[in-house]
Formats: structure tokens, sequence, C-alpha cells
């Protein structure tokens, strides 16, 4: 036995060698991966399946998670006994096999969207600014100019869209919470990834923190006062640090149980340029991408806070509106008001796709993946209408018209289902979802 157990921690310790180049390798880090396999003799072309080491971090983050209980006081009055939201549902998992958009064909017949049934399911007082999905696709929260913050329960959504009741005090009204605590315009949401807490980043430079498990409370139970407009906030996968977008050309990265800032080191003030529209983290938290007013999109460490990436003038002259990581971190789909769509390499920083026929220059809209990554979709101004196009081949597989007075502002897909929602300058909120 004494002999077998230093064997089997051998095989274990090779194999997370080979997980961990092949990862290296596959992400087009190909010096660190060079390094790795030469330091510790591992094959270079070793054959792993695509994302295995992410998947396996997943899972047993996800295990962790179920086994211990965050330790940060504010977590725990979120957690307490006999609250309805204490936690999420089992999270979508990783694709087993993600689309590798830079081999793929660029012509063909482009996939059928399938069609969506729609239902107004609130409304705010002004214009209806932001949407976030909760990471398991259960809840959802809107933002407003009217500095309010709605949150659904997309099972009530669902009920409300079977009935023929329009009675939205019904049974079936999907609307379990509202908040008020913002003196200005709400610009971002983001829920806590283990907890029953939602996050705001308004106008009034302030990120505020919300208890949704508490049905009475109305306002935040902490607040981050920052020095600039705050115009887009992101959780780490963790949970214990969040990344600030704001007009502040530097995203601002803050403990969660400190609220002590840090700023990359890396860049001063003066050597870049532009307010941030628009920041998130990559599934894994290793990298973070930012969307900004200068035209520019910029790929950051998650441990250094150092921009490793830019991708200068990605939407020509025009502002970069949003930027998001596909599921196995490899690619970035920007959105600018150049009225173009793009799919950026993060290795190379090359773009690997284009997606054009949706005019969007005034709004800081964004464009965003299916639940499947089969497609992309954004929202026309021109038209008022909501585009949608083959992932692959970078044609128009569908168009329609969004049911808003105007063009819609925002659009957020469900992580978990065939299922998103838009919201616009007419207060609206609309829900919509794949006709079964």
């Amino acid at each position: 036995m004494a002999v077998e157990q230093p064997l089997h921690d051998g095989q274990l310790q090779r194999h997370v060698n080979a997980l961990i180049v092949a990862h290296l390798r596959d992400h087009n880090m190909s010096q660190a991966a060079n390094a790795v396999a030469s330091a510790t003799m591992t094959p270079l072309n070793v054959e792993i399946p695509a994302n295995k080491l992410v998947d396996l971090v997943y899972k047993g983050l996800s295990v962790d998670r179920d086994e211990n209980s965050l330790s940060t006081s504010w977590t725990d009055t979120s957690m307490s006994a006999g609250t309805t939201y204490a936690g999420y549902g089992p999270l979508p998992s990783l694709p087993h096999k993600p689309l590798d958009f830079s081999s793929m064909q660029t012509k063909g017949h482009p996939k059928t969207f399938p069609k969506h049934d729609t239902r107004h399911i609130s409304e705010h007082k002004n214009a209806a600014r932001c949407v976030r999905f909760s990471p398991d696709g259960r809840l959802i929260a809107t933002g407003s100019a009217d500095t309010s913050i709605k949150l659904f329960e997309v099972d009530k959504v669902r009920q409300m869209m079977m009935t023929d009741s329009v009675a939205r005090d019904g049974p079936h009204r999907p609307v379990i919470r509202t908040f008020y605590d913002h003196i200005q315009a709400i610009n971002d949401l983001d829920f806590h990834p283990q907890s029953a807490v939602l996050i705001s980043g308004a106008k009034d430079r302030t990120i505020k923190f919300f208890d949704f498990a508490k049905t009475a409370a109305k306002r935040a139970f902490r607040v981050i006062q920052d020095t600039h407009n705050v115009r887009s906030v992101s959780f780490h996968p963790c949970g214990d640090f969040l990344l600030a977008g704001t007009d502040h050309a530097v995203p601002h990265l803050y403990d969660v149980n400190t609220f002590q800032c840090f700023l990359s080191s890396s860049v001063q003030d003066g050597q870049i340029d532009g307010a941030i529209n628009q920041v998130r983290y990559a599934s894994n938290g290793g990298i973070y991408v930012t969307a900004s007013k200068d035209g520019n999109i910029r790929i950051w460490d998650g441990v250094s806070a150092s921009c490793i990436r830019v991708i200068e003038q990605a939407h020509g002259s025009s502002e970069a509106t949003s930027a998001s990581f596909t599921k196995d971190q490899r690619y970035v789909l920007s959105c600018g008001k150049d009225s173009a769509v793009r799919l950026w390499d993060v290795g190379s920083g090359k773009q690997v796709k284009q997606y054009v026929g949706a005019q969007h220059e005034q709004m800081r809209c964004q464009a965003v993946f299916t639940h499947t990554e089969d497609f992309v979709l954004c929202v026309d101004e021109a038209s008022s209408e909501i585009v949608a196009w083959d992932a692959l081949t970078g044609d128009i597989a569908s168009r329609w018209q969004s049911n808003h007075s105007g063009a819609p502002r925002w659009l957020e897909h469900s992580p978990s289902e065939s299922a998103f929602v838009t919201c616009g300058t007419d207060r609206s909120v609309r829900f919509w979802r794949e006709t079964f």
C-alpha cells in the first residue's frame, strides 16, 4: 500500500501537468505551454478534450460551494435559514464541444433561428436601461432611469405567458421585488455567483448591494462610493471581488469584503483615454475585458490587473459599447456604434468574424450569444428589429419586430434556455421564449 500511493500520486500529478499544458496550448499561450511542458517533461501534443481543465475546475468549485458556506458576514445574512432565494439552482454547464470560430467555413446556409413568443411583463416609470439574468437563469433584474430596480421570477413569467389574463396584479405577477435606493439612473446590474445578492452601478457614482432574500428589503445593505459614474459592474466568479467600469479609463477592482479599490499598476492616467462602457469577467475569472468610448477593446489579467492585450480601434473611430467572452474564453464578442458586431481571438487579437446588417449608432447597446452560442443577437435601431446571426457563418438567420415603441435599448439572453429579455426607452420590459 505504501508503494501504490506514491504511484497513484505520481499519475495524478502527470495528469494535472497534461491538463495545464493542453489548456495553455489550446488557448494560444504557446510560450507558457512550452515552458510548462519542458519543466514537467509533458508532451506538448498531449491529447486532452477541449476545456477539460476549465470544466473540472468549474465542477470542483461547484462542489466546494455546496459544501462550504461563504465566510463573510454580509453573505451570511443573505444565506440565512428560511429565505426563499438563498442560492441558485444547478448552473448551466460548459458546452462539451466549443465552437472553433477561427477554422470554420464562412459560407453556407445559416441555421434557422427558432420562433419566439413574447410578452410585455412590466414597465418602469422611465427608460429601462439594463437587464441581467441570474447565473442559473431563474431570476431577471432590470434597472431604469427612474432609479428603480425590478426583480422577476422566470417561472412566474412563464406562467404569465401561458394564461390569457393581462392583469399583472394577478396570481402570476412576475415582479417579486422592487428596490429604490439610487438617486440617478441605473447603468448596469449583476448577481452574486452564489448568494442572494444583486449589485447595481449608477450615474450617482455608487455600487449598491441588495439582499433579495429578504422580502421586506427595499434599500441597499451595503454601498461602495466610487469617484466616477459607474457604467458597468461584474462579479468575479468566486464572488469575493467585483469590477466597475466607470468614466475613468482604468477599471476599478474592488475587494467585496473590505471595499478596498485596486487599480492597474501597469497603466497610468493619461496613457489611455475613454470611459469604459462595459466590463465583463471570463467564466473562470482569469481574465476580464473592457469596451471603451475610445473604440478600444482591452483584455486584462485577472490576478495582476495588468492590461495584456489592446485591440485598437476595434470599431474604427466609433465607441465600443459592449464586450464579453465566449464560454471557453477563447473569443470576445464586441459591439460598437459603427453598426458592427465583431468576434475577436483572445490569443492573437485578430478579428475572426463580423456580423453586419443591424444599425446601432446612437444607443449603448450590446450584442450577445444565445445560451448555446449558435446565434448572435443584437438590435437594429433604424427598424426597431431584433437581428439574429448564425454565429459560425455570420449570415443573418432571422430578423423580426421588437414590439417596442422605438428601438430596444438592451437585450440579454438567458444562460440556461432559449429565452431573452429586451427593454428600452419606451419603459417596457419584454420576455421572449422559444415557441414550442
